[in-house]
């Protein structure tokens, strides 16, 4: 089972919380920690550890960055890997900026805008999530290595050898790990290469403890670490890569491989409570609505109503909901067309939000109306990382579903991801998440589908305040957002903030999901008084967040899960 939750209940006054105590025990020790100099939280011991030891032994954080993707896409592959893509914000002190990089995966050249269509018109949601129909070009390695091209100060094969060495001895089979497997057993069982690594004697999956070794991609981590992206993109695994795929008539291509392109991108920011906040901006969704959350909630006084309290819960539902509405209407890839971020982050517009909010009443999606924009004047992980200069990092990366599209290239060891899902395989139609499709966000050779994923970085006084993000689909954004109204807005220490009991409302469905342990039972039957249908679900965030404090840093990996904060 997964660690039990904290949750932060109302008592009595508006700002009188308790904890109640976890279902299960765990050390607090493992998911908060205090430093002077770095620090890292991630959701992968192994990753932590070795990331922080990049840091200690002279590395940069760009170095450390490099390190933790690859370490991570070894630890955690039922959710990230070399066969998927990402997004990372980076801070740098020196220059008081912040800069955002796209290596999101991208269509085929060969792709369609109803390739996912039966001849009816119907969605055939099966080929955009397993099989090789499911997977899009890519981009991790270019991404990673790029960048490192760019800022990275030691050698390039130095960062992949922890990475190297874990894939090789091998990791003891963890409680999601586990659940993965069992959860994709039926997939996983017809790939040969996927058998031979999380199954026993080819037959039950691996049990929780034992090893999960990855040879093959213990090899092809070397041809990277010898030949840098060229060996991936290029050479004998490139070739694997579109044997596999072609072989199960796919259609990536070598020319899709080679074609691939690292996008610098401009962060979208925006002032809440006196602190700037940046996050990612289109391809992913995740930066415009966590900032449209938080403005729309900025002008009520939830510190007031107390944390987890009806109205507090009440407006951040509606913030989300009317945030959802404008993510399925004008949300997409920019490189296709117009995404009217300014427009949507205008602040008479998230005015114009707030007011329509029912103070008394939910509204129902269907009652739920645009409000014209300005005139002109879509599994994964996440990681953060800051270092002694004050220089911090937030990066999201992905292979979409629990392993992705269940395809292992032929001998590489790569789980190839399903980012084609993220895709809207037709106007209304719903994706693995349930999120609703847009036109904006249609299948074009070499687009790049939009995403939740929503690495933010937050400055307090031109100076670095906070790193986090999270892994989970749409519920990112709302974990996100949640995040920090608990830090900033109800004053909450870093480790309750993220520990907190969360929601997530998305427009459509429209439901008011309440995560486990649920909220006081008045609090839930006075919400339901209010029009809200809830209903009880995980929502499998797992934020990894850092925050500036008088001392140095503090670390949070969140306790759902079996991350690791670490620092010194």
């Amino acid at each position: 089972m997964l660690k039990a939750l904290i949750l932060l209940l109302l008592v009595g006054c508006a700002h009188k919380v308790h904890i109640v105590t976890p279902v299960e025990p765990f050390s607090r020790k493992q998911y908060e920690a205090e430093s002077k100099n770095h620090m890292v939280t991630s959701q992968g011991e192994a990753t932590t550890k070795a990331t922080l030891e990049i840091l200690k032994s002279g590395g940069n954080i760009i170095d450390a960055f490099v390190t933790a993707s690859f370490m991570i896409s070894v630890e955690r592959p039922q959710s990230t890997g070399i066969g998927g893509g990402g997004f990372l914000l980076l801070y740098k002190k020196n220059e008081n900026k912040v800069y955002a990089f796209d290596f999101r995966e991208m269509a085929p050249v060969l792709s369609r805008k109803n390739m996912f269509l039966s001849k009816n018109g119907t969605p055939q949601s099966l080929l955009s999530q397993v099989g090789p129909l499911a997977i899009a070009t890519p981009g991790l390695v270019a991404g990673l290595f790029e960048i490192h091209q760019k800022w990275g100060k030691l050698a390039w094969s130095e960062l992949l050898a922890p990475a190297i060495n874990l894939a090789r001895v091998g990791f003891p089979n963890y409680p999601h790990l586990h659940l993965a497997i069992n959860d994709r057993k039926h997939v996983l069982a017809s790939d040969p290469d996927a058998k031979r690594i999380f199954f026993k004697d080819g037959d039950a999956p691996l049990t929780l403890g034992e090893l999960i070794i990855q040879e093959d991609l213990a090899r092809t981590l070397e041809l990277i670490a010898e030949h840098g992206k060229d060996g991936f993109y290029k050479g004998q695994v490139a070739k694997s890569i579109i044997k596999t795929v072609r072989s199960k008539r796919g259609i990536l291509t070598e020319k899709d491989l080679r074609d691939y392109k690292v996008k610098e991108r401009v962060p979208v920011s925006s002032i809440y409570k006196g602190l700037k906040i940046f996050s990612m901006p289109p391809p992913s969704s995740g930066g415009v609505h966590v900032i449209q959350i938080l403005k729309m909630l900025e002008n009520y006084n939830l510190k007031k109503m107390g944390p987890q309290s009806v109205g507090a819960v009440h407006l951040t539902a509606q913030s989300m909901q009317r945030a959802f509405l404008d993510r399925a209407t004008y949300l997409g890839d920019p490189d296709f067309s117009e995404v009217p971020v300014g427009k949507l982050l205008d602040p008479a517009y998230l005015h114009k939000l707030s007011e329509q909010i029912n103070t008394e009443k939910a509204i129902k999606a269907v009652d739920l109306n645009l409000v014209p924009l300005p005139k002109e004047s879509t599994e994964t992980t996440h990681f953060s990382i800051a270092d002694s200069e004050g220089n911090l990092v937030a990066s999201t990366q992905t292979i979409n579903g629990w392993f992705g599209s269940g395809v292992i290239a032929k001998g590489t060891g790569i789980i190839l991801n399903n980012e084609m899902d993220d895709f809207a395989q037709k106007v209304g139609a719903l994706n693995l998440f349930s999120a609703v499709g847009g036109e904006k966000n249609l299948v074009e050779p070499k687009k790049r589908p939009l995403s939740s994923m929503s690495p933010t970085i937050i400055l307090k006084n031109e100076s670095p305040y906070m790193a986090l993000g999270s892994p989970s689909g749409t519920r990112i954004i709302t974990c996100v957002a949640q995040t920090i109204l608990n830090a900033v807005e109800f004053e909450m220490p870093l480790f309750e903030s993220v520990a907190a009991t969360r929601i997530h409302q998305q427009w459509q469905p429209d439901k008011l999901k309440i995560e486990s342990p649920f909220l006081n039972q008045k609090v839930e039957s006075e919400l339901k008084l209010k029009g809200h249908d809830v209903v009880h679900e995980k929502l499998g965030c797992s934020i990894q967040a850092i925050q500036k404090t008088k001392n140095g840093w503090i670390g949070v990996s969140d306790p759902r899960g079996e991350g690791l904060a670490l620092g010194n």
